[in-house]
């Protein structure tokens, strides 16, 4: 079977189905991207450039999609040359419409099916948006999500099928197109997601050894911004330090924004809120962004880990986080409070209340016996429902089903009915 995979970041969330796939030597595997020094073995790589960014003078409410027709038709020029010239036709297309690269592939490849990866679809209430009252959304905001939807739009017409990793993200969908959308999750390896009583972490050769059973609290964003609630973590901090002479504080993450607003010119949230709270330095450790095996024996060590986010994706570190057998104490958001229940697997608290954050962190290092239970059943909640071992095979098995015209109905019993969990209203 010859598969083509498109993110304009390769592997994307690609990386587990293309390994699968390239075990089979019948297949070839292509993925069309961006350029960049990513390279596996066994996959064709096929790049594009766009050749500018969004005209300033493009309507600000238009500019989101001139980027992704930008993109879009420079995928179309490099595909259709291949056609043209090699005959290289796909006998399916997975890719993730929300970049824009798969907005024109149905004029490429008519007749090959399109796997899409329905991420999130915007909204104007009810999701990120309008979510910190701080923050009031106007009509020109309203407007401008609304136009934000355009190539989703298109991207969920032309799709022949396609997943939401949440049932909370596949929710946000139009109802129209929900039917076409199953819920699988990318998946948790929890075979090194793992615990590890043995587990020993330096942050650097001076710096302390921090082992299992240390008061060690962690928090993990991409990037530290609002939209990941640095804010809240910030001043949670900030007592949690003072309250806690023993206690450290490991943040991993970058400076950047990913989502949402950035901070005025010449200054990051992480500078901003430095001058807002005080903390302790010898005992708050900001390490930058770490390689995953590192990150892992930090989650290893970790007696209390720190998830907080808008309404908004998921996060694959809080889920590895609870592979590890932390015990996570997350916003009470959506998607979060789907896959963890307070006082079960882990506990929710108010994204915007910094005291009951510091509070409920207290409690999870002052109860080490009673969080025993709690960090096992988190463990075993990612095996159960998001074990990677799991969740592949039926998210390969779906685009070969796909591809070969077996098209699921409209309820996927066989992969909704592997999560014990109701669908979020």
């Amino acid at each position: 079977m010859k598969i083509l995979f498109m993110h304009p970041n390769m592997p994307g969330q690609y990386k587990h189905l293309i390994t699968e796939f390239v075990k089979d030597p019948k297949n070839h595997v292509a993925f069309v991207t961006k350029p960049s020094r990513v390279e596996i073995d066994g996959v064709h790589k096929i790049t594009y450039t766009t050749p500018r960014e969004p005209s300033p003078h493009t309507h600000r409410y238009l500019q989101h999609a001139e980027r992704a027709v930008l993109q879009g038709q420079e995928v179309w020029r490099v595909l259709h040359k291949l056609k043209k010239e090699q005959g290289y036709v796909p006998d399916i297309v997975v890719g993730h419409p929300g970049w824009g690269d798969a907005l024109y592939i149905k004029d490429v490849y008519p007749n090959t099916p399109f796997f899409g990866f329905f991420e999130f679809f915007y909204h104007s209430d009810g999701a990120d948006v309008g979510f910190d009252g701080a923050d009031p959304v106007s009509e020109d905001d309203k407007a401008r999500i609304r136009t934000k939807n355009m190539h989703h739009m298109i991207g969920l017409e032309y799709a022949d099928w396609g997943i939401s990793p949440t049932f909370w993200q596949h929710s946000l969908h139009p109802a129209a197109y929900q039917s076409k959308i199953s819920v699988i999750h990318d998946g948790i390896n929890t075979v090194k997601a793992a615990p590890n009583p043995d587990a020993k972490v330096q942050l650097n050769k001076d710096g302390p050894l921090f082992k299992v059973g240390d008061e060690v609290v962690t928090y993990i964003a991409r990037n530290f911004e609002p939209y990941r609630g640095f804010p809240s973590f910030m001043q949670a901090a900030e007592k949690i330090l003072k309250d806690r002479p023993n206690c450290h504080i490991i943040a991993i993450g970058a400076d950047d924004v990913s989502y949402g607003r950035r901070p005025p010119q010449g200054t990051t949230y992480r500078q901003m809120w430095m001058d807002k709270v005080d903390l302790d330095m010898s005992r708050m450790h900001f390490v930058g962004t770490l390689p995953y095996e590192h990150l892992i024996r930090v989650l290893q060590v970790s007696a209390a880990h720190l998830y907080l986010t808008y309404p908004f994706v998921l996060s694959w570190s809080s889920m590895e986080a609870m592979a590890t057998g932390c015990a996570v104490i997350g916003s009470d958001t959506q998607p979060v409070r789907e896959v963890i229940q307070h006082g079960h697997n882990g506990f929710l608290v108010d994204f915007f209340d910094p005291e009951a954050i510091a509070n409920q962190v207290s409690e999870v290092l002052d109860a080490k016996d009673r969080m025993q239970k709690i960090r096992d059943q988190a463990r075993q909640d990612m095996i159960m429902k998001y074990d990677l071992a799991k969740l592949l095979p039926l998210h390969k098995n779906l685009i070969i089903d796909v591809a070969e015209g077996r098209l699921p109905p409209p309820t996927d019993q066989k992969i909704q009915g592997l999560y014990d969990m109701k669908k979020a209203a």
